[in-house]
């Protein structure tokens, strides 16, 4: 069987017994159904990995002996923040999954005129906590040690007017530049995706007032979550670390 990677928030160190968090308590005990004296390899989001032994496995808790440490990089060079607007049902789900699978360092939740999802207050904020415990998840399955962070959610202008030395951009069908078409060197970008409406008109000409590039990703319109996907693989063929 394969070692299970587990995230444990707070810092490890090597030679130290730690109780697991209750997520990981719950993921390793009664899914994983492991029991004392089973292998797991732990990571704190230091970009170490932590080799580890169960010592003691019971319904609530579940107690772990940490032994050496080892650094291990995944990271792309190209540090890529997603501006999402927010997708129905399951999309953003997988949207935020599988974009942390190909490298994404932070991912925005956004709000936009065409936005088809309604979430504020204390549903906003539990539904922020499940897509940082999807984030989790999946740098636990892809072997990343460091976890993007999911910010709380904002409105598209007011992720626009952020001011950084990141390159812009911004998918639009109508666009004469692709990604391949982008001046080299790259290390830092801002990827808008807007809804599965698209922006608006007023929208669009905001993203350009604020700096944005336009760019084309082919001849077909692509699903908001395809867009995305589709974008990051190629910023990271281009950019990054995908051969």
């Amino acid at each position: 069987m394969r070692i299970p990677r587990i995230y444990h928030p707070a810092p490890l160190s090597a030679n130290s017994e730690i109780a697991l968090s209750e997520d990981a308590t719950n993921h390793v005990g009664r899914v994983l159904r492991m029991s004392t004296g089973q292998k797991l390899q732990l990571f704190d989001g230091s970009n170490q990995i932590f080799d580890a032994e169960i010592t003691r496995a019971d319904k609530k808790n579940l107690l772990v002996q940490v032994h050496g440490a080892q650094w291990e990089d995944r990271e792309s060079p190209l540090n890529l923040h997603l501006g999402q607007v927010i997708s129905r049902g399951d999309k953003m789900e997988f949207t935020i999954q599988k974009s942390i699978e190909l490298g994404v360092n932070l991912i925005t939740p956004l709000f936009s005129e065409r936005c088809g999802v309604t979430l504020a207050g204390e549903r906003l904020a539990k539904k922020r906590q499940q897509w940082q415990k999807i984030a989790i998840a999946a740098c636990e399955q892809c072997g990343r040690n460091r976890i993007p962070e999911i910010r709380d959610a904002m409105s598209l202008s007011d992720w626009c007017a952020e001011q950084d030395d990141s390159l812009k951009l911004n998918l639009h069908p109508r666009a004469s530049q692709s990604i391949n078409t982008l001046p080299l060197p790259v290390k830092h970008v801002r990827l808008l995706i807007g809804p599965e409406g698209g922006l608006s008109s007023d929208e669009i000409a905001m993203t350009a007032g604020y700096g944005f590039t336009d760019i084309l990703l082919g001849p077909r319109v692509l699903r908001t979550e395809t867009t995305a996907l589709t974008a990051i693989t190629a910023l990271q063929v281009r950019f990054g670390d995908l051969g």
